[in-house]
């Protein structure tokens, strides 16, 4: 893994999102952490990120995606169709706030 890499760890339901910051640690959107309470974006271990799950990679931006994660290190506007993790990773990454899972429940095709 390098520092800036957009990860991906399945949960029950949806892909949980964060940027590898380096030395084992990734920042990502703790959304509903615990039942019904909504948390910031916080720097964790990776162990505790991928919570026993696979780990993979999406891309990477690099320092410039590590600057901007810590940049929003403490944020607690978590929005489950608005301000994700996958909107806040992909923002890291690429400067985009975007969610294809979102996007995925309104599609009709």
């Amino acid at each position: 893994m390098e520092k800036g890499d957009h990860l991906i760890t399945p949960r029950r339901g949806y892909r949980h999102h964060g940027v590898y910051v380096g030395n084992g640690r990734v920042i990502h959107y703790a959304g509903f952490k615990q039942w019904l309470s909504i948390g910031p974006v916080e720097e964790i271990s990776l162990d505790e990120f991928a919570a026993g799950r696979a780990v993979t990679v999406a891309g990477s931006g690099g320092e410039q995606a590590v600057a901007r994660a810590r940049s929003r290190l403490g944020e607690n506007r978590y929005r489950f169709f608005t301000n994700n993790c996958e909107h806040f990773a992909e923002w890291c990454i690429s400067g985009l706030s975007r969610s294809l899972q979102v996007e995925a429940l309104f599609r009709f095709n």
